[in-house]
């Protein structure tokens, strides 16, 4: 569910085409803007409520070429053991996603997405396509994506950034998780909002 999650916002940009000068000849690492990026996960919590995690430990390999995307890397892995964020005075909860119902963080402490296609048609709007690794178990998802902005920070215009929307819905059963289903959804629905920036070499 994670990951996926943010990984996933990056697909309008690897296939933009030329946009407004960003066009680069290979290549550019970029790294997650930690203090501007959340990664949601949200269900329906016996039809009285809808329920949301975030994820919050993950590190990612982001390369990307905006004139080849085929030369692209996305690929990021989420640290589950401690990595979630619930709300105040939710410890009980969140020991209980760590638990076998659900995360079984003891024998499957990471979960990681590695994209594999990008379509998009107008270089704003696309999709990505990747592969989730969950307990153990790898199967495609598909983002929505869109790209808010690529190119100069509006403060700092030699800072160079991208941010980037994207959704998707996924079934946890799939992925052998379906403790509780159906009183809490099977769908669960993945939003992600992030901001990147172009990595330093230090």
């Amino acid at each position: 569910m994670k990951t996926v999650f943010a990984a996933a916002s990056l697909a309008a940009f690897l296939t933009a085409p030329m946009m407004s000068g960003a066009a680069l000849a290979e290549p550019v690492a970029y790294e997650f803007d930690r203090t501007h990026t959340a990664i949601r996960a949200t269900w329906d919590h016996l039809g009285l409520s809808r329920q949301s995690i975030y994820f919050t430990d993950y590190e990612g390999v982001l390369l990307l070429d905006l004139e080849e995307p085929a030369n692209s890397t996305v690929d990021v892995t989420f640290n589950l053991a401690g990595g979630f964020w619930v709300g105040a005075n939710q410890g009980d909860f969140e020991a209980h996603l760590e638990h076998s119902d659900l995360f079984h963080v003891e024998e499957f402490p990471t979960a990681r997405f590695v994209a594999t296609a990008f379509e998009t048609e107008d270089g704003e709007t696309g999709t990505m396509t990747g592969d989730l690794t969950l307990l153990g178990q790898t199967h495609p998802v598909t983002l929505d994506v869109t790209l808010n902005h690529a190119g100069g920070h509006p403060f700092n215009a030699d800072r160079q950034v991208a941010g980037f929307s994207a959704s998707t819905t996924i079934l946890r059963s799939q992925w052998g998780m379906d403790f509780a289903v159906p009183a809490v959804s099977d769908e669960i629905d993945i939003s992600i909002e992030t901001e990147l920036s172009v990595a330093s070499d230090e």
